[in-house]
């Protein structure tokens, strides 16, 4: 007998065990496979509709905060430009009033100058007449009493620089 000849009981035995086996687990074993197998591709399935659905979520609330961002970033650039005008206008507005204070103080000081130089003319004009009568009396030798003649004199001077400053002007 050999393994090309082999004994038929035993070849018949083992031909009923093999299909003893087969037929259990035709019956018993793949239906619990082919159950467990579709209970996972259903699961498989399932996670990816949820992913699906968290990606679509995902996009979505992206597409949101992008938009949002977008709108904040436009109104960033809307109050940086609002307030680089409002700055010009309030540099402009300062700018005014510095002048107007300006023109006001030189105006003043302009005011106040001329009346001075008018008061120290007066007060010089005195002086210089009383020094000028008291040296034309040194000169004469003799004290000068008339003070209006000296006064006519000294007006009559002034009156002279007044017209050579006016033409010189």
């Amino acid at each position: 007998m050999g393994p090309l000849k082999p004994n038929l009981i035993d070849l018949l035995f083992a031909l009923i065990c093999f299909l003893a086996v087969f037929t259990v687990m035709l019956k018993v074993l793949l239906p619990r496979i082919a159950k467990t197998l579709a209970a996972r591709e259903e699961a498989t399935e399932g996670m990816l509709g949820l992913a699906e659905e968290t990606t679509l979520e995902a996009q979505r609330v992206l597409a949101v905060y992008q938009a949002e961002l977008t709108a904040a970033r436009h109104e960033a650039a809307r109050i940086r430009q609002t307030a680089l005008e409002e700055g010009a206008a309030l540099l402009a507005a300062v700018r005014a009033e510095g002048q107007r204070a300006r023109e006001e103080l030189v105006g003043g000081a302009s005011v106040r100058l001329a009346a001075d130089r008018t008061v120290a003319e007066a007060e010089l004009r005195e002086d210089v007449l009383g020094l000028a009568t008291e040296l034309a009396g040194r000169i004469l030798g003799e004290p000068l009493t008339d003070g209006e003649r000296g006064r006519a004199v000294a007006e009559a001077f002034f009156a002279e620089v007044d017209a050579e400053r006016a033409t010189a002007a």
